[in-house]
């Protein structure tokens, strides 16, 4: 099964790699597919890529629906 995850970008470097928090957890990440990344912006991550950008409410609701997941045990 393949999951993507909403995060949001902390950093970048020249190189294109980010530090992305995921609720409460940061990870480094490339950024490298998508168009003008910058720090603050949310974004959907798969196998360590930044696929796409989405708006902050979306973000939020998908990390509190999987935090309820986790929370309930039901993806357990």
């Amino acid at each position: 099964m393949c999951v993507a995850v909403p995060g949001k970008i902390i950093s970048i470097d020249e190189n294109l790699m980010a530090l992305a928090d995921f609720g409460g957890s940061s990870r480094e990440i490339s950024v490298a597919l998508l168009e003008e990344p910058k720090e603050g912006d949310y974004i959907i991550v798969h196998a360590g890529f930044a696929l796409h950008k989405v708006s902050p409410a979306e973000a939020e609701e998908t990390i509190e629906m999987m935090r309820r997941m986790v929370d309930d045990g039901s993806i357990l």
